[in-house]
């Protein structure tokens, strides 16, 4: 058995406040992410808007607080316009991104109405790849301005007669990527973006918004991207984004469960660039961190559509996730509450169907993938202040990233004093004993100690077997002395509430 983990959890070492959006998540015109996905009139479950209420219910179950939307890629392509007014009189458009036909039957006031149904808040991405600033202005003066406009009054004769309010706007997608419809340098972006931001500050000095940081870390141009951009836009947008994915690569299991220490890096090699563009600016302004794309995503399977064939909603990046996929979930949801003090928003990309925690059949079922539970988990118990958490653990060798800890954990103090623990086990094979010092944090009783874990690694939730795989009560954790003690399972998410 590899020798105890240990850490030390005191009240007065924080790293700072959750903000609720950190349990955000995407919902773009991709594959079936919405047509089939959210979106299914005639499915038995739908509502009168054509709402799939078995999807309704486990999106407010899961703990959404904000949905980023239409994209993505295909933002760069999109036309507001389109996703407005009467659903019989919207257009069908090739979008390039995809590959795919957009009917726009499910547009704008379709998806303030899903996110209403669901509690969640908007965060809506502008076209600046192949529109700009009028645009830009047009959608945010229909869909905010209270009335006595042509646009306000337009959106009022569609039915939607109070302002939809959307207060956080992404400038973009993407755009140092060359796959990106409009890709442009980052002295382009980022003066068309500061353009953006200055006329969408005098309709309302109180939107925040996000600029478009690097696609990846692995990005030729990243870090001289972010500083160019902010550069021009520093004292103009609240937050600059980040993108990231991973896989499993050829069998190195080992570097993909240590998939957050990259994560980590990418974090805080962006908040130093941000910090340090503030210095050169001589700024007080602190920008924060939009990490608005962020899963797991089997990107080396993905065959992108060709040819004559323009399919509606095609089945797109439908990974299945497994157990190993889920612990890896888990790993970088504990990496974003670590940097809680900088990253404010985070998008978990997608949410159905598509790369997705939720998966649905047309007409039939929708279940709970691996992934699924750790993300409800978090939002579930990982709101308030977060404690500092510097591990003693053993290590493992990766090919990727060197010795890497085999405990990645972060906990969470609620405003009731209640702690949460968050823990995985990244060693494959044996158990990983842990003790936590509680020491000045008053609590006393352990309330849970829930774990993710199946003998079989690659074990998956299906439609035939929809609750194969879930987190399950262990038993044989202790808590006396002011010290937690606990053995986590082998290539495990955990958590360990205390009151």
């Amino acid at each position: 058995m590899a020798r105890t983990a240990h850490f030390t959890l005191d009240p007065a070492f924080t790293v700072g406040d959750v903000d609720d959006r950190l349990f955000g998540s995407f919902v773009e015109h991709l594959g079936r992410c919405v047509y089939t996905g959210v979106y299914e009139p005639g499915h038995p479950s739908a509502d009168s808007a054509g709402l799939r209420g078995d999807v309704l219910s486990l999106v407010r179950d899961l703990g959404v607080t904000v949905i980023r939307y239409p994209g993505g890629n295909f933002v760069s392509g999109h036309r507001w316009e389109d996703s407005v007014g009467p659903v019989a009189d919207r257009p069908r458009r090739l979008d390039l991104a995809w590959h795919s036909t957009e009917t726009n039957r499910f547009g704008l006031a379709e998806f303030m109405d899903f996110t209403g149904k669901v509690g969640a808040r908007p965060m809506m991405a502008l076209n600046l790849g192949t529109r700009g600033v009028r645009e830009a202005l047009d959608l945010q003066e229909y869909a905010n301005h209270p009335a006595g406009t042509a646009l306000s009054e337009l959106r009022r004769s569609h039915g939607a007669k109070e302002p939809y309010d959307i207060r956080l706007w992404c400038l973009g997608n993407e755009l140092d990527g060359p796959w990106q419809t409009g890709h442009k340098t980052a002295r382009e972006y980022g003066r068309l973006a500061a353009e953006t931001a200055r006329a969408m500050r005098r309709l309302d000095p109180s939107v925040e918004l996000v600029a478009c940081g690097s696609s990846n870390q692995a990005m030729e141009t990243f870090a001289a991207w972010e500083a160019e951009v902010l550069m021009e836009t520093y004292d103009l947008v609240d937050h600059i984004s980040l993108h990231a994915y991973y896989e499993e690569k050829d069998g190195d299991r080992g570097s993909f469960l240590a998939s957050a220490v990259d994560m980590e890096s990418f974090i805080e090699n962006v908040i130093a660039t941000c910090d340090h563009v503030g210095a050169r600016l001589k700024s007080r302004k602190r920008v924060n961190l939009s990490f608005d794309e962020w899963n797991v995503w089997y990107q080396s399977r993905y065959e992108p559509p060709t040819g004559d064939s323009w399919d509606e909603a095609p089945r797109l990046l439908e990974d299945a996730y497994s157990v190993t996929d889920a612990v890896v979930l888990g790993s970088l949801l504990i990496a974003l509450l670590r940097h809680a003090d900088r990253v404010t928003v985070a998008c978990l990309a997608q949410l159905v169907n598509v790369i997705a925690p939720i998966m649905t059949e047309p007409g039939g079922a929708a279940w709970k993938q691996t992934t699924y539970f750790p993300f409800q988990q978090a939002s579930r118990y990982g709101r308030g202040r977060v404690l500092r958490v510097a591990v003693d653990s053993p290590t493992y060798p990766t090919r990727v990233y060197g010795e890497t800890d085999l405990l990645h954990a972060t906990a969470v103090q609620g405003d009731d004093g209640s702690v949460t623990v968050f823990a995985v086990n990244r060693g494959t094979a044996e158990p990983l004993p842990l003790e936590v010092s509680l020491r000045g944090t008053g609590v006393s009783e352990i309330v849970e100690h829930s774990t993710l874990h199946d003998a079989d690694p690659d074990a998956r939730n299906t439609i035939a077997e929809p609750e194969r795989v879930a987190p399950r009560p262990q038993s044989g954790t202790e808590l006396s002395g002011g010290t937690l003690r606990t053995t986590l399972a082998p290539l495990s998410w955990n958590v360990i509430r205390l009151a």
